[in-house]
């Protein structure tokens, strides 16, 4: 006892019995065989089973028992989910404002184009696990792999373009040709990965010549529009000029056709005069001159008769006095 103080109490421990240790050991080795034995697959994965390392089979989702104790190893593949890689930039935090960093990924995003440009291509690959045997155990590293082979086939698609197709015009080629040849080489390394889609999610020329590439591009809108203007003039103008000489054209046909007409018109009526006037020249001279005056002594203000054999008309004329003209 320690002096002035509280007395202290001896603590003795329980005495085990050898069939208590053993009726222990017997729970935790079943719980340890339970454990190790029992394994459950989700629906969107499968179970790849080894058995002393090397690989036995592929087990479905549910339920499942294996040999115990390390003999048979799973590893659990999701093939029914879609997998996704980002080059470029990583999401930070998905929703309905999606946010991404990019700081820290130029490495991934920077290219050489044909034209010996740069460019800042950001792509996403989608893609799901067909071979899950393949996946684990064909290639070591197959995330990493897959990383460098999706590098390597967009650097080389947008290194076969100009700076210009990259931008522009030629992004949905260069995405359908980086994921045919992605596939390839997936193929070609049994890496069981089927490339379901890739897609340009922003390209850009580096920020130091972005002021410089914009005003090239609009200067490249402006030479367009003002080609689409001069075109748009050209195909107005053009149609309405045809239109004036077909009618013109037209015009000088008829006026020509109609000439023709009545040429031919007076020349049969002449003939025909003609040949009247053959059979009775005195009488067609009478009728024509009546005619004649018929037509013109209308047209005349003042009448002056001089015949002497004329009788009955008075010798008397106002000559100077105008009658109005009517």
């Amino acid at each position: 006892m320690v002096p002035n103080g509280p007395p202290i109490q001896e603590i003795r421990l329980p005495k085990w019995s050898p069939r208590s240790i053993g009726t222990i050991a017997i729970i935790v080795f079943a719980l340890i065989f339970l454990f190790s034995s029992v394994y459950t697959v989700e629906p969107e994965e499968v179970g790849v089973i080894l058995t002393l390392g090397k690989y036995t089979r592929t087990t479905s989702p549910g339920l499942h028992f294996r040999l115990p104790f390390g003999i048979e190893r799973l590893y659990k593949v999701p093939v029914k989910r879609q997998l996704k890689e980002e080059f470029g930039f990583r999401t930070v935090e998905a929703g309905r404002r999606t946010q991404y960093a990019k700081r820290g990924y130029e490495d991934e995003s920077l290219m050489l184009t044909g034209d010996l440009n740069s460019a800042v291509v950001e792509w996403i690959v989608q893609y799901k696990i067909t071979r899950p045997d393949l996946f684990l155990f064909r290639v070591r590293s197959p995330r990493e792999t897959f990383r460098d082979m999706s590098e390597a086939a967009m650097r080389e698609i947008v290194g076969d373009r100009s700076v210009t197709e990259v931008l522009t015009t030629g992004r949905v080629e260069v995405a359908d040709r980086a994921k045919q040849l992605l596939q390839g080489l997936c193929d070609q390394y049994e890496t069981g990965i089927e490339v379901q889609v890739v897609v340009l999610q922003n390209v850009n020329p580096p920020e130091p010549v972005q002021p410089s590439f914009n005003e090239v591009n609009e200067a490249i809108q402006e030479k367009e529009r003002m080609i689409n203007e001069a075109k748009a003039e050209y195909n107005q103008a053009i149609p309405k000029a045809k239109g004036d000489a077909e009618a013109m054209i037209l015009a000088a046909e008829g006026y020509a056709l109609d000439r023709v007409n009545r040429s031919k018109g007076e020349v049969a009526k002449f003939t025909a005069l003609l040949a009247e006037y053959r059979k009775s020249p005195d009488v067609t001279r009478r009728r024509l001159y009546i005619e004649t005056m018929r037509d013109v002594l209308p047209k005349l203000d003042r009448r002056v008769i001089v015949d002497d054999s004329v009788r009955g008309i008075l010798p008397l004329l106002d000559l100077g006095k105008e009658e109005p003209r009517s």
